[in-house]
C-alpha cells in the first residue's frame, strides 16, 4: 500500500509518499516548503489570511504529488501553530475547501504518540527497555517514554520550539555568545515544568535533529552540540548553510533547536540519537494499520 502525509508544522509543510510493506515503510517521495505559519504568532493569535492562502497553495501542490506518485490513502495533520492559532477553523476550513483534503488537528498527546512510533518503529527487536523521543517543531517540543513493542507510557509537551524561541529571543548573524547563553536559559527553563522518567536510549527527530546530522554527524551529546553552536557562531547563516548544504531558513532556526534539544538530553541524562524517522512516518504506519 502507498500512502501520504501532508504534514502542516510551524516551520515547514511536508509531504511524506512511502510503500507501507511487510511491515516497513520504503520511501517513494518527499518535498518541503518552509511556509513558516508560526513566526510571530502568540498562542492563541489568528495566522493573517495571506499565509493560510499560501499554505493552502503548497498542500494543494503536495497533494497533486503525492496522487501522481501512487498514493492510495493520504492523511494530512497539522501541529502547535494551527492547534494553538484563534482562528484554527478557519485554517481546517480552508485547507478542506481549498484542497479537497480533510485536516487533523493533532492534540500534543497524539503527536508525541505517532513521533515515537515514526521513530521506533525500524528498531522492533533492537531496542531493549525505555526509549525516550524528543520531537523539537517549530512551535512546541514533545517527549515521549516507551517501549518499542508497547509503545508510549509517558509524554509532556511544552510550547517552545525552534521557531517560537527564536522569535522570543531574536539573535544577530551570526549569534554572538551572549545571545546563546541567554537563549539556552529560557530552553533550560522551558523543559524544568517536565518530570521525564529514565530511558535507556533517547531519539531526536524533527527538523533541527536531521539537519544536525550534516553538522556533526548522527550523535547529538553536549560535546557535539557544543561544536554545532560553535559553526553557527562563527559565520553567517548564508556561509553555514552553503557549507553544509542546509536550507538557510534551517540554518537560522538551528541555535534555538540546538539549544532546545540540549536541553532534553540534560533532563533525559543521555545523548540523542538522530532518529530516522517521526511524525510522518508515525501517521504512514498508522494510516496502513502498522502500529
Amino acid at each position: 500500500m502507498v500512502c501520504a502525509c501532508i504534514d502542516i508544522g510551524s516551520n515547514t509543510t511536508r509531504v511524506l509518499v512511502a510503500e507501507a510493506q511487510r511491515g516497513r515503510l520504503t520511501e517513494v517521495l518527499q518535498r518541503r516548503a518552509f511556509t513558516r505559519l508560526g513566526r510571530g504568532l502568540p498562542e492563541g493569535g489568528r495566522i493573517p489570511r495571506a499565509k493560510i492562502d499560501e499554505v493552502v497553495r503548497v498542500v494543494d501542490e503536495q497533494r497533486r504529488l503525492a496522487e501522481s506518485a501512487g498514493a492510495q490513502a493520504l492523511r494530512a495533520v497539522a501541529t502547535a501553530a494551527i492547534r494553538g492559532a484563534g482562528n484554527r477553523d478557519e485554517v481546517v476550513d480552508a485547507v478542506g475547501g481549498g484542497c479537497g483534503v480533510e485536516l487533523t488537528v493533532l492534540d500534543a498527546e497524539e503527536e508525541a504518540r505517532l513521533a515515537f512510533l515514526g521513530a521506533t518503529h525500524a528498531h522492533a527487536g533492537l531496542l531493549d527497555g525505555a526509549v525516550g523521543v524528543v520531537d523539537v517543531g517549530g512551535g512546541s517540543t514533545e517527549i515521549a517514554v516507551g517501549t518499542v513493542d508497547d509503545g508510549v507510557r509517558w509524554w509532556g509537551s511544552v510550547p517552545v520550539g525552534s521557531s517560537r524561541l527564536t522569535d522570543d529571543a531574536p539573535l544577530s548573524d551570526p549569534p554572538t555568545h551572549a545571545q546563546l547563553t541567554a537563549m539556552d536559559g529560557r530552553a533550560r527553563a522551558a523543559l524544568a515544568v517536565l518530570d521525564i522518567p529514565s530511558a535507556g536510549y533517547a531519539m531526536g527527530v524533527g527538523g533541527s535533529a536531521t539537519s544536525l546530522r550534516r553538522l556533526v554527524g548522527p550523535v547529538l551529546d553536549a560535546e557535539s552540540l557544543a561544536r554545532a553552536l560553535d559553526v553557527l557562531a562563527a559565520e553567517p547563516a548564508a556561509a553555514v548553510a552553503e557549507r553544509f548544504a542546509i536550507e538557510p531558513e534551517r540554518v537560522a532556526l538551528l541555535p534555538a533547536g540546538i539549544l532546545v534539544l540540549a536541553a532534553a538530553a540534560r533532563r533525559l541524562g543521555r545523548e540523542l540519537h538522530v532518529g530516522c524517522g517521526g511524525l510522518r512516518e508515525g501517521v504512514l504506519l498508522d494510516l496502513a494499520g502498522l502500529r
